[in-house]
């Protein structure tokens, strides 16, 4: 079990590499959702939207929660994709990700959540070094990419 992890940021380009830093021993899986999370934030209601990025694990679950203010602002799960478009992936790598996904409405404010496989429980249960350490190596059972050589945002 990791110890939960709250940051509270205001949405930025430069914010979105910072939260990634900042969960980068949660492993790839949890850095990609918290990115393509804080850049919807950021499209969609705009730059300086305060939100609270969430971290915690327990049962071999890493659950990763990003709020914002507006609860109107729904995330869209799209089907398909022009292979020529630019967005409307972001919510389908969420989908293909994680074990579940919702999203927690209230008055002032809607919180997208996640569960994803917590990467070091699983590694750990099948005999090997988990993808990640503190120092950043990397071990045979990395993702790729590494978490430094995600895709921008």
């Amino acid at each position: 079990m990791c110890p939960p992890l709250t940051l509270e940021l205001l949405a930025a380009p430069a914010a979105v590499s910072g939260v990634r830093r900042a969960l980068r021993d949660h492993g790839a899986d949890v850095q990609l959702c918290a990115s393509e999370l804080v850049t919807n934030v950021i499209r969609h209601l705009g730059e300086g939207v305060p939100v609270t990025v969430r971290v915690s694990c327990d049962g071999g679950r890493t659950r990763l929660k990003v709020t914002d203010p507006d609860p109107r602002a729904l995330p869209v799960l799209h089907e398909a994709v022009d292979v020529d478009d630019e967005s409307g992936r972001g919510i389908a790598l969420l989908d293909a990700l994680a074990l579940r996904w919702g999203v927690e409405r209230e008055p002032d404010r809607k919180t997208v959540w996640c569960e994803l496989p917590d990467t070091a429980a699983v590694a750990t249960a099948v005999g090997h070094e988990p993808p990640y350490s503190r120092s950043g190596s990397t071990s045979t059972t990395s993702p790729w990419p590494p978490p430094d050589r995600l895709p921008c945002s």
